[in-house]
């Protein structure tokens, strides 16, 4: 009761400082120039496979139709949390109000957990192509592949809604530095004065859903796939669709890998400089090296953009 009293005369945190992702003057000028690059470079990427998707008929198949939502949710990611790096990176630790603070971790959210359920429909299409052929067709028609999609973001903005829910419900009562460059949940934990079990609680259940949940569908579909290439006949055949499943394995791997490690612990994350290194991991590398590995070494897109660019 006492703890309750002192707690409710206590001025609740109004804005928080981001500390961004260094605090060297000698190192953000440089690290500027390098995510400045980054990310126009991802922007670029992006608009370009869903201009030529959306602009030419052979590309619009199931494949494609996920891709694209792929890279319209690519330019959205990056643009939630990378202008908040920039700005950090130009000015040093900056001011954030708590609203704008909480509204970056709604979109935040929504954005990655969409970015999981897309994934795992994407292995589920290659799986269902690959390993069902004839009735692909069939199994993938535009209305699955419409509600899939939209069943991915509306998750995603279920998910965020809960999370983002508890997490601004909690008191803040000081200090009010973050030591990430973008409103991330464990940093935000970490600044609660109240008590945070019931959520972390939910944080690690949704997490465990969302996450492993995914993964599971992903890593079962590439499983299969891998079972049905190794029975081609054909080993030029077979080389191609290994490549093709290793590289995107390659994608769904560092994805995960730094997403279940600071989503699915059910206790605070205490080392921050490992958490902001692994943030730029699957904020910044993968929505750049998305785009390559899904489309741009793919030889309907490089015939696709030749045919764009009117070259031979």
């Amino acid at each position: 009761m006492e703890r309750s009293l002192d707690l409710a005369n206590v001025t609740r945190v109004q804005e928080f400082i981001l500390l961004g992702l260094s605090t060297r003057p000698d190192l953000r000028n440089a690290l500027f120039a390098v995510f400045l690059t980054l990310y126009l470079l991802t922007l670029l990427e992006n608009t370009l496979i869903i201009y030529l998707i959306c602009s030419h008929s052979e590309l619009h198949r199931p494949m494609y139709f996920f891709l694209g939502n792929l890279s319209c949710l690519e330019m959205c990611y990056v643009s939630v949390t990378m202008p908040s790096l920039l700005v950090g990176l130009w000015t040093g630790p900056y001011r954030i109000s708590f609203t704008a603070c909480m509204t970056q971790l709604f979109f935040f959210i929504v954005l990655i957990c969409t970015e999981c359920t897309l994934l795992a429909s994407m292995a589920y299409d290659r799986y269902l192509a690959i390993c069902h052929p004839l009735h692909y067709p069939l199994l993938m028609r535009p209305q699955v592949c419409l509600g899939l999609a939209l069943s991915s973001w509306l998750g995603g903005v279920l998910v965020s809604v809960a999370k983002t829910t508890c997490i601004a419900s909690l008191s803040y009562c000081g200090p009010n530095v973050l030591n990430q460059f973008f409103c991330d949940v464990s940093p935000l934990l970490n600044l609660s004065c109240t008590h945070v079990a019931l959520t972390e609680l939910v944080n690690f259940i949704s997490a465990i859903v969302i996450f492993c949940g995914t993964l599971l569908v992903a890593l079962a579909s590439y499983s299969d796939i891998g079972v049905a290439v190794l029975l081609m006949p054909s080993a030029a055949a077979c080389r191609k669709a290994f490549s093709t499943c290793a590289s995107h394995l390659v994608v769904v791997g560092i994805f995960y890998s730094a997403a279940l490690f600071i989503y699915c612990r059910p206790s605070r994350i205490k080392s921050m400089d490992l958490n902001k290194v692994l943030s730029v991991t699957y904020t910044v590398v993968t929505p750049m090296c998305n785009p390559i590995i899904y489309c741009l070494r793919n030889k309907e897109v490089h015939a696709v953009l030749r045919k764009t660019l009117h070259l031979p």
